[in-house]
């Protein structure tokens, strides 16, 4: 578990003595303890290298004291008309290639805000904003939303607001197996646990800790026999020579294994990056196959040159029509 690695954490003065940070340091025994006034002072301050520090992150322990919910970027939903995403966490456990995380902050070590009770204040007031409508929250935009959940105890903190209220969607985006706070407790149907996929090929090359796409399949028939709803999310599509074959065979393992009676929602994405994001990705990876690849930028963004985006969208599309209901198809983001 990622958490045993964690030797050594830093606990901003503020929060030090409150319940949840001491309930952390409990569970994390003896890693080494530095208190600190702001967590900016360790993270994503200058002369850090991110794939340095993600050999042996530390772990940051502190208040959010703006920007608790933020509204969701355009495309980044599931039908819902208000989306919103939160982050109880910034960075990620796992290190996949891709993923903008490197090229957005410096520092590879893990911040964990622990004023959990601040971020269901600031749901409560979107709620309040949108009187008699549905309102979706997404976590695992900034981190994995499960993957530490033993660690922070997220889940069991943040599950019975939803369960109180309906109207409040709330989506686990993850690719870990680390399930068991959903499983200790009955399902509420306003809650969608979806699991990210690439191809068998994708992951072996680019995703470095990911659970294995079978254990991950495992999890999600783990919780859909419980009665979990759930998500599919194929985002970045990624490019290969032999992409179609790759995808048909990733297609065919998850619908082989997840029924669609228990799916709330599937989503595709195509592979985009800021540009001042890629040139550091590039400059820290400059091995990595993914970034000498024929991308380019357009629209303010770095991705696959657009007919070659439209035809990985068309043909992945396609084939999930030929698998799932067309009422849970959602493509993420419009092709240019």
């Amino acid at each position: 578990m990622a958490s045993r690695s964690i030797a050594r954490v830093y606990v901003e003065t503020e929060v030090a003595s409150r319940p949840r940070a001491l309930e952390i340091l409990d569970r994390l025994g003896g890693a080494e303890r530095v208190e600190c006034s702001r967590y900016t002072e360790v993270f994503n301050r200058r002369a850090q290298n991110f794939r340095l520090q993600k050999l042996r992150p530390a772990l940051i322990l502190a208040r959010k004291h703006r920007g608790l919910v933020l509204p969701a970027p355009p495309g980044y939903g599931v039908g819902g008309r208000r989306n919103f995403y939160f982050s109880h966490m910034l960075n990620c456990v796992y290190d996949c290639r891709y993923c903008f995380l490197q090229g957005m902050y410096r520092s590879a070590n893990y911040v964990v805000f622990v004023n959990y009770e601040d971020f269901l204040a600031a749901f409560e007031r979107r709620l309040e904003e949108a009187p008699g409508e549905d309102v979706w929250f997404f976590s695992g935009y900034d981190c994995d939303s499960l993957a530490l959940d033993s660690l922070t105890g997220f889940v069991a903190e943040f599950l019975p607001f939803f369960a109180e209220r309906p109207r409040a969607w709330l989506e686990l985006r993850t690719k870990s197996t680390q399930i068991r706070g959903l499983l200790d407790r009955e399902p509420i149907p306003n809650c969608v646990v979806a699991f990210s996929f690439t191809p068998e090929e994708a992951h072996a090359r680019l995703e470095r800790g990911v659970p294995s796409i079978a254990r991950r399949l495992a999890a999600m028939t783990e919780l859909a026999t419980r009665g979990w709803r759930l998500g599919v999310r194929l985002d970045p599509l990624l490019w290969a020579e032999d992409f179609a074959d790759q995808y048909r065979r990733l297609l065919d393992r998850i619908f082989g294994a997840v029924s669609p009676a228990s799916l709330h929602s599937v989503s595709l994405g195509p592979f985009r990056l800021p540009p001042d994001f890629y040139r550091r990705m590039r400059r820290l990876m400059p091995e990595e196959r993914l970034f000498a690849g024929a991308l380019e930028t357009v629209e303010g963004m770095v991705s696959y040159p657009a007919e070659l985006e439209r035809e990985m969208t068309a043909f992945v599309t396609a084939e999930l029509e030929r698998r799932v209901p067309a009422d849970v198809l959602f493509p993420c983001v419009e092709t240019r």
